[in-house]
């Protein structure tokens, strides 16, 4: 139903300059196959050990029991504190738990699903505009997806299309991305008082991209048109922490604006485009979500994922295979006993769910494409053994939403077009911030 088409897993560990050098490059070529067979890997690198950390136990201890003893990595601060500030992503401590707090209302099954309006408001706009370049031939879907993904985040967050920015946000993405978002050895090697090379392009690029942003918040604060539907930032502005009263401040408004702009829509992206080459790959699989999608098209109201399982299950089966988060790294900042390994401060542990996801022990048929694994009633997989979101107290904040949206965004897509490839297409994975295709192909887009 699905053939391994992955890079193959280098047979030993790597020489360290090949190794950070895969790390950079796509981190899915770096990893041994010994890390998808034992439950923990250890190797030591620039003067430290590093864990590949397959083993629920020890997942659990890092992840929710001990948590407090880990933090993010000195490379994923330097990555991502340009781009997402001191949103709820990168915050650390008292300053996470208060956004935390005052974001959760945000987040609620009940607000997402008043949500659902903007979100089909905008895949039904994306699908007739492919409907259109369908008739020319093969489409560049992954573009069309992204601008999807950027569309819905737009609607769902400011009840407005993203006609007039989105342009931007894309050049601003890919700029950041390409020339600064792949970790440098100096990332990771020096303390982050000290700047790394890559920091002060990281720096202009801040200079830049706040004003931008501010741009897009004032403009939507001073639109004098009533909102049909409350969107997201609505919430954001009236939010208040629970404990405190306090409400957000305008620097702490934009970075969770940025982090949910930025997290959501690149990661829903890649994931509606590796959920759409699953379907070609398996056109039987594909016929019956068309039949599912089509049954519940006129009923997508409240609680509409549960009208689509097995749609729900082809995306719960693509974040398995395709995770868009590949690795989360912690900092040890104590020692600690993972498995009976022991980890010195300054240890990074890593868990990847790329790796967890296709380990040898946790899944049978791991490299298969088999989306029953997450039906109804079926056996759900070993606690720890499935993270595409991560787990524990900083679980992402917005799973319900991205799962909704996926599903949703997949069901239309797949009810409206017989989806295809090219003869002899192959899709790689390139796993660099997250897990994107590499070079992906035009896709053959037949109306039903």
């Amino acid at each position: 139903m699905y053939n391994r088409l992955v890079p193959e897993p280098p047979a030993r560990d790597l020489p360290l300059p090949a190794y950070l050098s895969a790390l950079r490059r796509n981190a899915v070529e770096a990893w041994p196959q010994r890390t998808y067979e034992e439950p923990i890997v250890q190797r030591r690198l620039l003067g430290r050990h590093t864990f590949i950390v397959s083993d629920p136990d020890a997942i659990r201890r890092v992840l929710i029991d001990n948590q407090a003893a880990y933090a993010r990595t000195r490379a994923s601060v330097r990555i991502l504190r340009p781009v997402l500030g001191d949103g709820l992503l990168i915050s650390e401590g008292a300053a996470w738990r208060h956004q935390r707090r005052t974001l959760a209302p945000a987040f609620t099954p009940r607000a997402v699903e008043a949500l659902v309006p903007h979100i089909l408001g905008a895949v039904d706009a994306t699908t007739a505009l492919l409907a259109a370049q369908a008739q020319q031939g093969p489409v560049p879907l992954f573009p069309a997806l992204h601008g999807l993904a950027l569309e819905i985040a737009g609607r769902t967050m400011f009840s407005v299309g993203m006609q007039s920015d989105g342009a931007a946000l894309r050049r601003f993405v890919a700029e950041y991305a390409e020339r600064m978002g792949r970790p440098h050895l100096l990332d990771m090697l020096l303390p982050l008082s000290w700047p790394a090379p890559l920091d002060l392009a990281r720096a202009r690029f801040r200079r830049r991209w706040i004003p931008f942003l501010d741009r897009i918040i004032a403009r939507r604060a001073a639109d004098p048109q009533p909102h049909a539907a409350r969107d997201l930032l609505d919430l954001l502005v009236a939010a208040r922490d629970p404990e405190t009263g306090h409400p957000f401040t305008p620097d702490q408004l934009r970075d969770q604006v940025a982090t949910l702009i930025l997290a959501g829509h690149e990661t829903t992206a890649a994931a509606l485009l590796w959920a759409s080459y699953l379907m070609a790959l398996a056109p039987d699989i594909q016929e019956a979500v068309a039949a599912e999608a089509r049954a519940a098209r006129d009923d997508l109201g409240d609680g509409c994922e549960h009208r689509l399982p097995l749609t729900r299950a082809v995306i719960d089966e693509t974040l398995r295979l395709y995770p868009p988060a590949f690795v989360l790294a912690r900092a040890a900042r104590e020692a600690d006993d993972l498995g009976g390994r022991t980890v010195e401060p300054g240890d990074v542990v890593m868990i990847s769910p790329w790796v967890l996801h296709r380990h040898r022990r946790l899944w049978p048929e791991p490299d298969a494409f088999d989306p029953a694994r997450f039906l109804p009633g079926a056996a759900p997989p070993p606690r720890f053994a499935y993270l595409p979101f991560g787990a524990g107290p900083r679980v992402c904040i917005g799973a319900h939403f991205a799962l909704l949206e996926a599903t949703l965004a997949l069901a239309r897509l797949i009810g409206r077009f017989r989806v295809s490839l090219p003869e002899g297409s192959v899709i790689r994975p390139a796993a660099v911030v997250t897990t994107q295709p590499d070079n992906p192909p035009p896709f053959i887009l037949r109306p039903r």
